[in-house]
């Protein structure tokens, strides 16, 4: 439909015959309010973006109780996705209500590196969050003397040096006119082999890290509640028999829940078993496990559910964008300006999700944004 207005535009100079020209003009107007509409919307997402990514940022810098190591990682990729919104999708914006590139070869090139380094440097973000977070419940002893800020740093910086290996390459053999001025600033798919290893670093692979990854969280949790719920008929057993012999209600508690979710994570199960010894009644310390169990369901229904919906937006996201470029690589697919388009931002529109996704579930960083809200009142 865009193609088809900006056609009409173009004509309408060369047609003498006056009477054509109110046709034009109308097709003028409704190509310009379609535009506009699509240009706020495209400027509201970005705005969102800048200022969510900007909120996690300043919520970690400033609270105490998130200077944690895997709240290292996040903020990083709230550094990453609000790049993403600073420096990628405003020049986009341009160049989509502009119809065309307008801002010279130079700016072109540095657009299209960042675009596919910070593009790519959020989605391995997700994976060594995905690493760490297997780690901390797999190999939770260990892991969590290891468990560092010079990990973390050790780790964003190996996800920048990927990204830039993987969006540099083109420097060196793209074409741009020598003379005059560019109309187009695209992504070149003049070599297979690049297109394939851009596609299969910057997503692929990741993407099948982050489903493997996840399903044996999943796996271990699974087993993990399977251990919880043998120890607690065993404990039950015990209590009948101590209570029976002792004459007393004297109980060892060793109860852990695999999704306590820790302050640094909302989807890790606590990496502590909760060890204790009391001295209750008989029936309150029933009444107290159950609750305890209740809690424990709950929260790691809680936990799937987060998973999911960090899968399901990564893969939503990111798929559709990843297939277009590897089927224009392989020939099998000439997609539209406007498809192009679409699925670029639907790309981008996941440097809005993450910060929802990774943060919103967790108190401690509920409380520091209410924290960052009434400092602005105040102010």
């Amino acid at each position: 439909m865009m193609d088809m207005d900006s056609e009409g535009i173009t004509s309408g100079p060369n047609v003498t015959n006056c009477s054509s020209a109110p046709a034009d003009t109308l097709q003028a107007v409704r190509f310009t309010d379609g535009m506009v509409a699509v240009v706020f919307v495209l400027c509201l997402l970005t705005l969102l973006t800048a200022l969510i990514n900007g909120a996690v940022i300043l919520a970690i810098c400033t609270t105490k109780k998130l200077h944690l190591p895997a709240n290292y990682l996040i903020c990083s990729l709230a550094v990453t996705d609000f790049l993403v919104a600073f420096l990628v999708m405003p020049a986009s914006i341009l160049y989509i209500s502009m119809e065309r590139w307008s801002l010279g070869q130079v700016v072109c090139e540095m657009w299209l590196s960042l675009d596919m380094t910070c593009c790519t440097c959020s989605i391995l973000h997700l994976c060594v969050i995905a690493l760490d977070r297997y780690w901390a419940i797999t190999k939770a002893i260990e892991y969590a003397r290891k468990r560092s800020a010079r990990r973390a740093a050790v780790m964003v910086g190996t996800v920048w040096i990927i990204s830039i290996f993987i969006s540099i390459p083109p420097l060196f053999w793209r074409q741009r006119p020598s003379t005059g001025r560019i109309q187009q600033c695209i992504i070149e798919h003049d070599h297979l082999g690049y297109t394939i290893y851009s596609t299969l670093g910057a997503f692929y692979i990741p993407m099948i890290i982050i489903l493997i990854l996840y399903s044996r969280i999943y796996n271990a949790a699974k087993t993990l509640y399977q251990k919880r719920g043998s120890s607690r008929h065993l404990s039950g057993r015990s209590m009948g028999s101590q209570n029976s012999v002792l004459g007393q209600n004297f109980r060892v508690s060793h109860t852990f829940c695999v999704s306590d979710l820790s302050n640094s994570d909302p989807t890790l199960p606590s990496e502590k078993f909760n060890a204790n010894i009391r001295v209750p009644s008989f029936e309150t310390d029933v009444d107290g496990q159950d609750e305890k169990n209740q809690i424990c369901t709950t929260r790691e229904r809680k936990a799937a559910r987060i998973l999911g919906l960090i899968l399901g937006a990564f893969i939503v996201c990111w798929l559709p964008f990843f297939l277009k470029e590897l089927l224009v690589g392989l020939r099998v697919l000439r997609p539209s300006r406007l498809l192009s388009d679409l699925l670029t931002w639907l790309g981008y529109i996941n440097s809005l999700v993450n910060p929802l996704l990774y943060t919103s579930f967790n108190d401690d960083f509920k409380l520091a944004f209410k924290k960052l809200l009434r400092r602005k009142e105040q102010a």
